[in-house]
């Protein structure tokens, strides 16, 4: 991502923090390569301390969404099992 500040002037905290959600957008990784962006980052601890916040929160909500391992094909042949004896039950329950 680049931001194109054409004044010399270092950028705010607000005009910064404006550019975190297309750092953050569509599962990007906040990696940040524009030169305004880093000297910000070098320069002020607190939005530095909200980029790395940023950072482990998004590595947390992607490790949420990764399953930790496959269930064995026993669990699936339990579950059926179930399943079947509970519309079993239904049915005998509906004859009577």
């Amino acid at each position: 991502m680049t931001l194109h500040n054409s004044s010399p002037k270092p950028l705010s905290c607000a005009e910064f923090q404006e550019q975190l959600p297309d750092l953050f957008a569509a599962g990007g990784n906040g990696y940040i390569n524009d030169p305004d962006l880093l000297e910000h980052l070098r320069t002020c601890a607190n939005c530095s301390a909200l980029v790395r916040d940023l950072q482990y929160i998004a590595d947390q909500a992607k490790q949420l969404l990764q399953p930790t391992h496959e269930p064995s094909d026993n669990v699936w042949k339990k579950i059926q099992e179930g399943l079947a004896s509970d519309s079993s039950y239904a049915v005998e329950r509906n004859e009577k």
